[in-house]
């Protein structure tokens, strides 16, 4: 498997253009260099660079309600990968949690309290949380890979999605206008609901056909919500029946059918509504260019490759060939920095218990990556992963594998401090 390239700054933090994995282990080897960051993995010279011969590299995005495809090319070579894992949707829980907490506090302790929303005022540009989340944490990372690589370029996929044709087909005229958007592929978003599967048999790879879960001659419409992708083979088995006839001897998919077909469009409307915002904030970063999600499909399959965000984020904008010479792209999720609440509570709002005062624990936060290496007693052996701190100084480990306890702050050395992320590959 292919590895992803290293990155490479002077003694200076200048940037320097990417080596492979092989350059990287001579480069240390031969003390020239040492680690300067784990993740994303990145070396630092002991000596200066005059005038380095660098290559301008382009950064390409993929973005996504859930998940946000990254790829560094240069020219034409695939030499960095990632995929950003958002929090949007456990923002958004937080913080009806929170606001139901107040809520029966509020009405426990002050019955007549004078309402005070309209004293709120919010800003023109204002996106909730969970959807300012998702534009925050990508220019975070276009920021952290420009102090890393000689980055000159930036292109974006601005996705559209037309809602208002998606809910009804039949839309025209003065009623379509007064929607939001408008030339939005039904059948690009049904391949992302339906997992780019038969919706009957689960196959992949196949041509998929769209299917009315209700047929139009029992009274179904074109509406989003009765469409699904079915093969030709389930299509024609299927016909015109009722999909309760068609799947009376299997109800648990019957079930899962009609749960998936009535799933709000939320993943689309999160995209549209952050997509401007997004390339405004990124053009002040970098020079910007866009591209559309057609010509990423396109391109994709032009090339032939399968269906990644990673690789979507690699055939944005204009390409005539691609050399991908990574394919282990850096899985990147966003865990958060914790909570300011200090006094967690239980499911009807009183208080159980309060958190510590200090955070750091023998100099060791929750949420470092660590390596242990014990030599004695019943866990000998090595370990890494993310720690958990104790007072007592006996922490939890989450390796890959399992969950390890009570290894002493003895036995461990931080490898990456804590930035509100995990990483894995």
């Amino acid at each position: 498997m292919q590895q992803n390239y290293v990155f490479l700054i002077d003694t200076n933090n200048q940037q320097l253009n990417p080596v492979t994995p092989k350059q990287a282990r001579r480069l240390l080897d031969l003390g020239k260099a040492a680690v300067f960051r784990q993740y994303p993995f990145t070396l630092i010279l002991k000596t200066a660079i005059e005038n380095p011969t660098i290559n301008p590299l382009t950064l390409k995005l993929d973005p996504g309600s859930k998940v946000t495809g990254i790829a560094l090319l240069d020219g034409e070579n695939v030499i960095w990968c990632a995929e950003l894992e958002h929090r949007g949707y456990q923002i958004k829980d937080a913080l009806m949690s929170r606001r139901q907490l107040r809520r029966s506090r509020r009405n426990r302790k002050t019955r007549y309290r004078k309402s005070r929303f309209d004293n709120r005022k919010r800003s023109d540009n204002w996106l909730p949380p969970s959807l300012e989340h998702r534009i925050l944490t990508t220019q975070t990372w276009v920021k952290r890979l420009m102090g890393y690589a000689p980055i000159t370029e930036l292109w974006i996929e601005k996705a559209k999605f037309d809602m208002h044709k998606m809910q009804n087909p039949e839309i025209s005229g003065i009623e379509y206008q007064q929607g939001e958007l408008q030339g939005y592929q039904v059948r690009e978003y049904l391949l992302e609901k339906w997992g780019r599967q038969c919706t009957y048999c689960n196959k992949k790879d196949v041509p998929l056909q769209i299917e009315h879960i209700y047929p139009k001659s029992f009274g179904g419409s074109n509406r989003v919500g009765n469409l699904c992708l079915a093969c030709e083979k389930c299509n024609l088995k299927k016909g015109n029946r009722p999909v309760e006839e068609f799947l009376k001897n299997i109800p648990s998919l019957l079930k899962k059918i009609k749960t998936q077909a009535n799933k709000p469009l939320k993943d689309a409307s999160s995209v549209n509504a952050t997509r401007n915002k997004l390339v405004k904030t990124l053009s002040n970063l970098l020079p910007t260019k866009t591209a559309t999600g057609a010509q990423t499909k396109f391109n994709r399959i032009r090339l032939n490759l399968e269906k990644q965000h990673w690789i979507d984020a690699a055939c944005v904008g204009d390409i005539d060939n691609l050399k991908i010479l990574t394919n282990r792209p850096l899985k990147i999720k966003c865990n958060g920095h914790g909570t300011r609440q200090m006094c967690r509570t239980d499911k009807y709002g009183f208080p159980i218990r309060y958190v510590p005062r200090f955070k750091f624990v023998f100099m060791f936060h929750t949420g470092d990556i660590v390596k242990a290496v014990v030599t004695t007693g019943k866990k000998i052996g090595e370990y890494i992963g993310r720690i958990a701190t104790r007072s007592t100084g006996s922490f939890n480990i989450s390796t890959r594998q399992k969950l390890v306890q009570g290894i002493s702050y003895k036995y461990c050395k931080i490898i990456h401090k804590k930035d509100g992320y995990s990483y894995a590959f």
